[in-house]
């Protein structure tokens, strides 16, 4: 064979190795989208029948959809509280990317809008999953491994369809971060400077998780002066929040969810000096076996490799320090939006620390992908399914429950039970029953299962009923209507 002739042989191998690598990559490429689309299809879908089957409650899409109306309707940021007070969101939460639904509002009046485009978000937070494997573990297959194991992964499904709270803006810090890490990685900072600003606006800790994100870049990308301005920007944003924007609008001065914290010091300072004086006391709150727990699901399927790469790690610390050592307990309950602020670097941070292993990435992946697998049952998909049952079959309390949502006028205020406070909330005052407040009209649910002061409740419906100010409107199916005379 001539020379000629072996480079036209070795020409037409690596073409035809180069489209079988290309056919490859559009096959990973296009099942990771198909999966993608389908996972937010699925958990989509499922929201919308929690809601439809009147399964949401005040907490928190009712306070959620109640912020986003009043500022589409000019009172940016107002909501109701648990008192009956109105006042701004910012005095519980710091989340102002709530305002950037206000336009998805006009063209969307419902809560439901909120749910579907929590689902889809969720969803698309696999695609940076996928690039960051694609680069790190130099293969297509592991990264869409990395990519499906993201979403089996239960605290992601639990942020997808969040099936005790409905809608948190902070579960939209999930897919953002992931893709300002992204960004960051690349060495993009104009998109990864917009993407981490809407994630920091989520929540107000979510400044200072970003801001670890410059102490990696600083160190594994060299630019120092970069990382530290992410670093210095992110940390102040979250001091901030916490020192001035919470106590300003407060009624207290103070954070509302402090005295989650009385045990170990309550404020940041108070903490911070616990930490000094009773360090036993700290141990005590963390070391639990329910916390323990929640800290093997929450990292056990993604096998330690996020130790591999902690700088990156270190965005997660702020959230599981905050829920470590909260003494309630849904804050260390996978099932809820707490996790949000701990996925995206836990997964990211686990891509490229398998990178770093000298082991073949698509077994490594796999591993990955099986240990999601064994734990993906614990599914809000799962522990919602007979809210299918409740939407297509012939349900007279459903039904009673749509009746006397339409008894109610879309504009006065009105106080409702705990499940009923989702579907009045469009509106400039609603208040959660039994707080009345200025409250014209009344609706609640004789059933209402999420009372746990079942007793006290009910004495509150009787007290209403036998009121000279109150007549009663409605009356069907343990289902009461009341307008104030």
């Amino acid at each position: 064979m001539t020379a000629g002739a072996e480079q036209a042989a070795f020409g037409r191998v690596a073409t035809a190795e180069s489209a079988v690598k290309e056919t490859s990559s559009s096959l990973a490429r296009r099942v990771v989208l198909g999966g993608i689309a389908a996972y937010a299809v699925i958990f989509g879908g499922a929201a919308v029948l929690h809601f439809l089957a009147f399964q949401s409650a005040r907490m928190d899409l009712g306070t959620m959809t109640q912020t986003v109306w009043a500022t589409a309707h000019g009172h940016f940021m107002q909501m109701t509280s648990a008192d009956g007070v109105n006042m701004m969101r910012f005095a519980f939460h710091v989340d102002p990317l709530l305002a950037l639904f206000a336009p998805l509002w006009w063209i969307w009046p419902s809560g439901v809008m909120l749910v579907v485009v929590q689902a889809v978000a969720v969803a698309s937070g696999a695609l940076p999953v996928f690039w960051l494997g694609r680069k790190h573990l130099r293969s297509e297959r592991a990264a869409a491994h990395f990519a499906f194991a993201y979403l089996l992964f239960p605290a992601t499904q639990f942020n997808a369809f969040t099936i005790s709270t409905g809608f948190h803006a902070i579960s939209l810090a999930v897919p953002l971060v992931l893709y300002a890490i992204w960004f960051l990685d690349e060495e993009r900072l104009v998109p990864f400077t917009v993407l981490a600003l809407l994630a920091v606006a989520t929540k107000e800790e979510v400044g200072a998780a970003v801001g670890c994100l410059g102490i990696w870049y600083a160190v594994r990308h060299g630019k120092r002066a970069a990382g530290a301005a992410i670093f210095v920007t992110g940390t102040a944003i979250t001091l901030v929040n916490f020192l001035l924007v919470i106590p300003h609008y407060s009624p207290t001065g103070a954070s509302p969810y402090e005295r989650r914290y009385t045990d170990i010091g309550s404020s940041p300072t108070g903490i911070l000096r616990t930490v000094f004086t009773d360090p036993l006391a700290i141990v005590h709150t963390v070391a639990t076996g329910h916390k323990l727990f929640y800290v093997v699901l929450l990292f056990g399927p993604f096998l330690g490799l996020w130790l591999r790469e902690p700088l990156l790690f270190l965005g997660a610390v702020p959230d599981l320090t905050i829920n470590l050592l909260s003494s309630l307990n849904d804050q260390t309950y996978i099932a809820y939006h707490w996790t949000a602020g701990i996925i995206p670097f836990t997964v990211a941070a686990s891509v490229v620390g398998a990178g770093r292993i000298r082991r073949d990435p698509d077994q490594v992946s796999l591993w990955v992908l099986s240990a999601a697998g064994a734990v993906c049952l614990f599914s809000p998909i799962i522990l919602g399914r007979g809210n299918v049952e409740k939407v297509f079959s012939a349900s007279s309390v459903r039904a009673a429950k749509t009746t006397a949502l339409a008894a109610i006028p879309a504009d006065v205020p009105v106080s409702a039970s705990n499940q009923f406070g989702a579907y009045v909330a469009a509106r400039r005052y609603a208040a959660t029953f039994p707080v009345i407040g200025r409250a014209e009209w009344a609706i609640v649910d004789r059933a209402d299962p999420t009372y746990t002061d079942l007793a006290g409740y009910r004495q509150a419906i009787r007290q209403l009923e036998s009121s000279p100010n109150w007549s009663r409107v409605l009356s069907i199916r343990g289902i009461e209507v009341f307008r104030k005379r």
